[in-house]
This record gives C-alpha cells, structure tokens and sequence, in this order.
C-alpha cells in the first residue's frame, strides 16, 4: 500500500474520472473502510461561486463519481465547505449551483443543508478554542477533496489548507487577526486538520489555478489526480508537481517540524512518476512565504520588511469599488477613498483576504524590486 498515489486523469468526463479515482483510491487501501449504513462527508473547496471551468472549485464530475463509489457501498454522502461570507442556505445555495454542484445530486449526493455551528476545543499547538461547522463532526467519516491552486499567504492551497472551510465563512477574517504571522496561520491549519483528521485526501489537478489565486488565478492543465490517507503526504507530492521548493512551503515546514510528515518525498512510498505530471513553468505567487524561515538580526529587521515584505496592490482599472476588500479585511486597514481602496500598511498583516476575494482580480500580491532580483 503506498503513501501517496498520483494517477493520470486527462479529463473531466465520468468514465476518466471513475478510472482515476479507482486507480488513486486501490493505490493508497482503498474503500474498505466505507460500510453499509456509514455517513461520509466529502469536504469540498467552493471558495467562491465560479463556473467549473475556472479551476477555482473541486470539479462537480469528480465530486459526483466519488460520490457513486461511495454510495455503491451503502454509504451515504454530504458534500459540504464554507466559503467566504455567509453559512446559510441562501448563500452556499447559490454557490453549490454555480459550482455545479447540483448534479453531484442526481449521483445520490446531498448538498449540506445544516447550518449550525459548534464550539470545540482542539488542544493544538496554537488552535485551542474555536467555532466550526457542525456537519463535519457528525460525519462516520471524511474525505478531504481539495483543488490545486496557488494562494497568496500560503503559496498553494491543496488538501491541509482545505480544511480551514470548516470554519464558518464569515468568521475566518478573525483567524487571520487571531494568527497574524505566516508561522501561526499555518500551525493554525494544521491543527484544524489534525482535529477532524480526514481518512482520505484528495486533490483534483486535473486542472489546477496557477497565477494571482486561488479565486482569481488562471486554468493551468495537469492531468492528475493525488489521493493519500495522509493531506501532508499529498501537498508534499502536490509542492513538487507546481515546482515549490519545500523550505519555502510553510504547511510543509510547520508539519516536519512536527514529525507528521518526512523532511524529503523521497521517503514517501509513491505510487505513480511524480516526474510526468511535473509543471515546469507553473506561475507561483512570489510572496513573503518564499522567505519563510529567514532569520534577519534584530537591527535589520525594519530595512527587511521594507525591502522583502510583500503587501497587496490595486491594479486600478480592475476595481469596481464594491468594498468587499475592505469588508473582509480583518485589520480593518482598508479605507476607502473616491471609490477606491486605500491600505494602511501599518496595520496589514498581509494575509491576502482582500486578494483572495475580490471579485474582480484587481487586487494582487506585490513584492518589492529587491526582494524579486534575489529570489530570481
């Protein structure tokens, strides 16, 4: 049984990804954990309602033929994520239509109808009191199904990152004011995902979002599907599929640091050539996490945040003044003036809320012209 599989899907059709799901699953165990009478959540990403095609959700037709394999051993399946903003049956209703998400319904599934949140005590490393979505907990099971994406503080979204949907939409800007610092917010993610423990993880890089993501980025063609029992073994083997360098992946660093994954993919049994899937030129967000564990004498620290420390930026003829940059921001450091955004860079924690949900793309992370000479 390997670690972590990644297996050919070229396509979103049923039978290529019926093929690819069986395939990836057979590799890792495969479903001999599903019983009769079983209640499995499948923890979507539905960050923001998009079309499929835009590569920002977890693909409906992946979702829908899991969903059959699932319910072909009498198991029975919710299919859920909050996203930003609301968690109330008006908005992730409009959400799961524009994800298309509602024929995952004629494949048996249910859309999370159950809106209550929970209050639970996860005893992590930074995480210890916090407010999630209930449904997950109530689950025999969960499989985590992600999307392969960059991401602004992060550098990639993928499987551990995907469960920070468990926290209500509205309230994740508070996580970001409660763990301000790149090290904290990882440890944070990590904690949560330690805390529901998904049986399975999955990524969808059939197509993957490269450039300003992860909801505003561009398709970028893979053809993969990952699937491990373990989120940080497929991030791992998902890091090296976009050309991250491993230091500068903080959920990687953070969870070796912790003993829950190994300090190389070389000591991963992968079943699959890593090697085919491989993106040469996959068009990374060059942030403050591409510094990650740079260590600058304490005198030097205020130059280096001026030279190095990314922040986000309006590209002006994008805006639309719909304020929801300055909704979101947690810091409450975005005012706006004449229609237009305007940061108070004292108070920016750079977490990237406000690159992450504008609807329009118009925000997007900057770095210096130092910082990008010597990281090139």
């Amino acid at each position: 049984m390997a670690d972590v599989a990644i297996v050919s899907c070229k396509e979103y059709t049923q039978d290529a990804a019926r093929e690819a799901l069986t395939e990836a699953l057979s590799a890792i165990g495969g479903l001999d954990c599903i019983h009769e009478g079983m209640k499995v959540v499948i923890k979507a990403n539905l960050v923001a309602g998009r079309a499929p095609e835009t590569a920002t959700t977890t693909h409906p037709i992946l979702l829908g033929e899991l969903t059959k394999l699932l319910t072909e051993r009498g198991a029975s399946v919710v299919i859920g994520d909050s996203p930003g903003g609301l968690f109330n049956a008006s908005w992730l209703g409009r959400i799961y239509t524009a994800a298309g998400l509602r024929e995952c319904e004629k494949c048996g599934a249910q859309l999370n109808d159950n809106f209550i949140v929970a209050k639970g005590d996860c005893g992590g490393k930074v995480l210890h009191d916090f407010t999630y979505t209930q449904y997950l907990k109530e689950a025999d099971l969960i499989i985590d199904f992600a999307k392969l994406k960059t991401h602004g503080m992060m550098v990639m979204s993928a499987a551990v990152k995907n469960m920070f949907g468990s926290i209500p939409g509205a309230t994740k800007p508070e996580y970001h004011s409660r763990f301000p610092t790149i090290e904290s917010f990882a440890d944070m993610l990590i904690d949560l995902y330690e805390y529901f423990r998904p049986t399975i993880s999955l990524i969808d890089a059939v197509w993957g979002m490269e450039g300003n993501g992860p909801t505003q980025g561009t398709p970028k063609y893979v053809g993969a599907l990952i699937a491990s029992k373990s989120g940080h073994y497929a991030d791992m083997v998902a890091a090296k599929v976009m050309g991250i360098e491993k230091e500068k992946l903080p959920l990687y660093v953070q969870a070796r640091d912790r003993g829950l994954c190994p300090d190389g993919i070389e000591k991963l049994d992968v079943y699959g050539n890593i090697d085919e899937f491989a993106v040469a030129d996959y068009e990374l967000i060059q942030n403050a996490s591409s510094d990650f564990g740079l260590v600058v004498p304490r005198p030097l620290a205020w130059l280096s945040d001026k030279v190095f420390r990314t922040r986000p930026q309006l590209e002006s003829k994008k805006c639309v003044g719909c304020k929801m940059c300055a909704n979101t921001c947690p810091q409450k450091a975005i005012t706006m003036k004449k229609g237009r955004p305007h940061f108070d860079y004292n108070k920016c924690i750079r977490c990237f809320c406000c690159q992450e949900f504008c609807p329009k793309g118009a925000l997007f992370v900057h770095r210096t012209w130092i910082a990008r000479l010597i990281n090139k």
